[in-house]
C-alpha cells in the first residue's frame, strides 16, 4: 500500500465518522435521538480531531 492510498483512506474515514457525529448531533438536538448520551457524540467528535490530525501528519512522516 502507497501513502496516498492510506492517506485517501484516512481522509473518507474521517468524512464518514464526521457525518456521522454531525447527524447525531443534530437529531439529538431535535429530540428525534435523545437516548444517545451525549458523551458518545463527543467522543465521535474527539475521534474526527484525532484521526484529522493523523491524516495531516501521515503526510509529513517520511518512510524509510
Amino acid at each position: 500500500m502507497n501513502q496516498s492510498y492510506i492517506n485517501r483512506k484516512l481522509t473518507q474515514i474521517l468524512g464518514i465518522i464526521l457525518g456521522m457525529a454531525t447527524a447525531l448531533w443534530i437529531l439529538r438536538g431535535l429530540g428525534i435521538l435523545t437516548f444517545i448520551p451525549s458523551g458518545v457524540i463527543w467522543l465521535l467528535f474527539l475521534g474526527v480531531i484525532v484521526l484529522g490530525i493523523f491524516s495531516y501528519f501521515q503526510r509529513r512522516w517520511w518512510r524509510f
